[in-house]
């Protein structure tokens, strides 16, 4: 048994993985990537890219993939805590449209995969959260798009939690809805 496990999900190319921790009283020791365990489960590509931001509560960041060079993602949460979504934007896909939503936090220590041809965001769950994703192509700004957090025809059931609207950056919140 490799240090990993590998949850396929209901939308295909999605993938939960769960780091094996080694730890004592002293802490613990995990490895985040593997190129050669994550090829034998069905993960097949190179990352050429990490990114790393923090966000404060409330802070919602997405849906966002570029229309050129999309990007694949492995991404995780190095401090606190959020909900992460991905949507399938693949064109001929069973599962076109379809979003699956999960807790990723820095207790959990679960990242989560999403392959090219989908869209992305994550809305902060606690005070304050550090969030590192690989991905699979460099930014291009240039074809860079993103559908509308709360766009009806997505029906993404983000954790809200009370509040009427998370904070969204300008470029977030003038998405347009896919109707």
């Amino acid at each position: 048994m490799g240090n990993f496990k590998f949850t396929q999900i209901d939308i295909e190319g999605l993938v939960i993985v769960e780091p094996k921790l080694f730890g004592d009283e002293r802490g613990y020791f995990m490895e985040t990537y593997h190129e050669e365990e994550f090829k034998n489960n069905g993960i097949s590509t190179s990352f050429v890219q990490d990114n790393q931001s923090m966000s404060k509560k409330g802070v919602l960041r997405g849906m966002h993939y570029q229309t050129r060079n999309p990007q694949g993602k492995l991404v995780r949460v190095l401090e606190g805590e959020v909900y992460d979504v991905a949507v399938d934007l693949r064109k001929g896909s069973p599962t076109f449209l379809k979003w699956h939503g999960i807790h990723l936090s820095c207790t959990n220590r679960k990242q989560f995969f999403i392959p090219e041809g989908f869209a992305h965001g994550f809305l902060v769950l606690s005070d304050v959260a550090v969030f590192s994703y690989k991905c699979t192509h460099f930014y291009d700004p240039g074809h860079e798009s993103g559908l509308l957090w709360n766009d009806p025809k997505l029906g993404i059931q983000w954790p809200l939690d009370g509040l009427v609207q998370p904070s969204l950056s300008d470029k977030d919140a003038n998405w347009k809805p896919l109707s």
